[in-house]
């Protein structure tokens, strides 16, 4: 693209307040920050910002309800656990006392056979 062709200095000069100038009436066209439309953005902003806090707060709340309901589950497996753990080492514990006792017979029987 080829750069505006200017005549001499003063027309660059001119060109530079006339877009000076626009961009001022510009600024000065914008609403005030007591305009009702600005108001009426400002209220909606609020109301968007109001709901993304309550759906933080939900999804936050949300999250911590499932951390409670699985350290609770593991709570309990852990328990479930333990239960197992101590049943099957008592059922170990009555077996060797079992088999302890078989083989305490059979000895006693071999000891009083040779006597």
């Amino acid at each position: 693209m080829n750069a505006p062709k200017y005549g001499n200095f003063s027309d660059r000069l001119s060109t530079q307040a006339d877009a000076k100038k626009a961009a001022l009436a510009k600024f000065r066209a914008r609403p005030g920050p007591d305009d009702p439309a600005v108001l009426e953005r400002q209220a909606a902003q609020a109301a968007i910002a109001a709901a993304r806090e309550a759906r933080i707060a939900e999804r936050k709340a949300a999250r911590e309800a499932e951390a409670a309901r699985v350290a609770a589950e593991q709570k309990a497996l852990a328990a479930e656990k333990a239960a197992r753990d101590a049943e099957n080492s008592s059922r170990a514990a009555a077996l060797a006392a079992e088999q302890k006792a078989a083989r305490d017979k059979r000895y006693a029987a071999r000891t009083a056979r040779r006597r």
